[in-house]
Formats: structure tokens, sequence, C-alpha cells
């Protein structure tokens, strides 16, 4: 009943709260590109990061089109249970406008949610050590690369 975690590891879904929740739900990010790089056109690594609190991360799949269409990223061995997963997809871009994004699914099926899925089932006060929704990198014409703060719905 200390402060850390009762305050960092206590969130409200819905009209209830969950209390002491230690185990961190799968989350996916990618380090690049991101801000503040810039990509030139042609053959871009898209590399990340992704874990589960619940187990093994199953799979990772990136978006180049905004979250319209996904791929299958390649995992770097090995796989660990509740470890950090580094992955990578290859990505011929072409200098259009555009936001990548990645998300995980974890071996027991969660699949990392959209900002809109994680308000819908905890309700409007979002925050703390289990936010984890997908995020979006923007892809300007020019190759800068900058944070999307809003995801995708």
């Amino acid at each position: 009943m200390t402060r850390e975690e009762t305050s960092k590891y206590t969130y409200p879904v819905k009209d209830k709260i969950r209390m002491f929740s230690f185990e961190l739900d799968a989350r996916s990010i990618i380090t690049y590109p991101s801000y503040p790089q810039k990509v030139n056109k042609g053959w871009v690594e898209i590399r990340g990061i992704a874990w589960s609190g619940r187990g093994k991360v199953k799979k990772v799949e990136v978006s180049t089109d905004a979250g319209k269409t996904w791929q299958l990223a390649n995992l770097q061995e090995p796989v660990l249970s509740k470890a950090h997963t580094y992955f990578r997809y290859l990505w011929d871009w072409k200098g259009e406008a555009t936001e990548i994004l990645s998300r995980v699914t974890d071996e027991t099926g969660y699949l990392q949610p959209t900002l809109a899925q994680l308000a819908e089932a905890r309700g409007p006060n979002l925050g703390g050590y289990h936010m984890n929704p997908i995020t979006a990198w923007q892809i300007k014409n020019d190759g800068t690369v900058l944070f999307k703060p809003e995801t995708i719905k």
C-alpha cells in the first residue's frame, strides 16, 4: 500500500478501479525512423522493440500506410518470455507522406490496442504505466519524421 504501488499501478477501468496491476500489457514501439531523424527515398529498415508482461511476443506487424494494411515484421531471436524483442521490417519508401505504426500480439492472443480501443475499455482517464496504445510516426514528403500524437482510431 505504498504511494508508488497505489498511484502508478492502479488505474480506472470504466467505472471500477484496477488495483495493483503489475502485469504490463503488450506494447511495441518503432525506434527507427523516429524524431528527429530524416529518411531518404528507397529502402528503409524500420526497427523497433516489443514486449509483453504476459509472456512471449508472438508477432509484430508494421503499417506504412497509416494503419490501412499491416505486414509481418521479422523478430530477432531469441524471443524470450517477458523480455524486449527486437523487430525489423524492410520498406521501400517512394517519398510520399505517410504514417508508420507497429502493433504486437503476444502468446496469449492479446493484441496491442489503438488509443480509441484503450479509451473504450478503460474510460476517459488514461495514462500511467499501463498506457500501451499503437503509436505513429509521421513521415513528411521531404523525409522528416515527426511524432503523431493522435493514433489510429
